[in-house]
């Protein structure tokens, strides 16, 4: 049977937290604990439930932490100032007070699932700079999963790129894009979602419309990511070099980044800088070097000058090139460099407790 999700509890009062680790047990459940908004931003979409001491509120509003549908702000006798509005702008949230609800928390913390499926694993992958390739190599990803049997979500989190449907070739393909999702607020049910995407097989591709390119809201990123952690065993997220709200929400969910660099001196430098982007959001982040290199620098020479481990290393495939310009997509054949390079990033994926890669 797999091991439950437990609810969040974001809390830096240690009588609270005292109250809430007793309530929780008296439901059946333990909890996992963040002391500040930092700590807790990975964890928020992955939870069950939410439950923010009143002490924490104010302080995850402003550090923009993802919305949750099952939020829980709980105070002990009074409510802190300034709490009331912070509530307010959380949306639809249940407030409790203690110790008169406690038995109404209780029964929210027994009403949480005691086992559920295990969640898809999440790679993003980001540019280090224009060209780099990062688009070819999360299609590579996606098409590489399904062929290993596992069903997919690729998720274009970059509204001006070239496109992941192009890179594809289902530009034809029929499905909602992201106006038609961002419309709906990211209010809709993860199932007909993933339904009403664009699909061939296990393959399920959330893509921008070709003709509008509006940034995407946190709101449709967090249904899209919810949706396919619900059904999907592998999430891969191309994201923009120039973070957003959106992209920010899916660095923190992933499991694992991969930052791609072509090996030269200004493509190193503008690596270096998205990077310091990322690890604002992230610690861990591992560098794919796509070559070739126009001098005698090496993958392992430009991870070391990135300061970050090397994930792996790509050489030019003409034949590729000339397969995605026909519309048959990045690693269409199971033979080649990327499809080899794919395999072994999901599989070290795959095969890491979950426990190491949440974090």
């Amino acid at each position: 049977m797999p091991a439950p999700r437990l609810p969040l509890v974001v809390t830096a009062d240690q009588e609270l937290l005292d109250d809430l680790v007793r309530l929780a047990a008296a439901g059946g459940t333990e909890v996992v604990v963040a002391t500040d908004p930092i700590s807790a931003g990975p964890r928020v979409t992955a939870a069950p439930m939410v439950v923010y001491g009143a002490d924490m509120v104010i302080a995850c509003l402003r550090a923009g932490l993802p919305r949750h549908s099952r939020t829980v702000i709980v105070a002990r006798r009074a409510w802190p100032p300034g709490v009331d509005e912070a509530t307010r702008r959380l949306g639809a949230v249940h407030v409790c007070l203690l110790p008169d609800g406690e038995a109404w928390l209780v029964d929210r913390f027994a009403s949480l699932p005691h086992a559920e499926p295990p969640m898809a694993r999440t790679l993003a992958v980001i540019g280090g700079s224009g060209g780099a390739g990062a688009s070819i190599l999360a299609g590579g990803l996606a098409v590489t999963a399904v062929r290993a049997g596992h069903r997919t979500l690729l998720v274009d989190g970059d509204p001006l790129g070239g496109g992941l449907d192009l890179l594809l070739g289902w530009e034809r393909q029929n499905g909602l894009r992201w106006p038609a999702l961002v419309r709906a607020g990211g209010r809709v049910d993860p199932p007909a979602l993933l339904r009403a995407l664009p699909q061939r097989g296990d393959l399920v591709l959330l893509s921008f419309a070709l003709d509008e390119s509006a940034p995407v809201p946190s709101e449709a990123m967090a249904a899209a990511l919810d949706a396919g952690r619900r059904a999907r065993d592998v999430i891969v997220a191309d994201l923009p070099r120039q973070l957003d709200d959106a992209s920010v929400l899916a660095l923190q969910a992933a499991d694992r980044a991969l930052l791609v660099v072509r090996p030269e001196v200004r493509g190193i430098a503008g690596a270096l800088r998205v990077a310091q982007m990322v690890r604002v959001h992230r610690d861990d982040l591992a560098v794919v070097v796509r070559g070739p290199a126009p001098g005698p620098l090496q993958p392992r020479e430009v991870a070391k000058a990135l300061g970050l481990p090397l994930a792996g290393a790509l050489r030019p495939e003409p034949d590729m090139l000339l397969a995605i310009d026909r519309g048959r997509g990045p690693a269409h054949g199971a033979r080649g460099r990327l499809a080899g390079l794919c395999r072994e990033i999901l599989a070290d994926l795959l095969r890491r407790p979950r426990s190491e890669v949440a974090a």
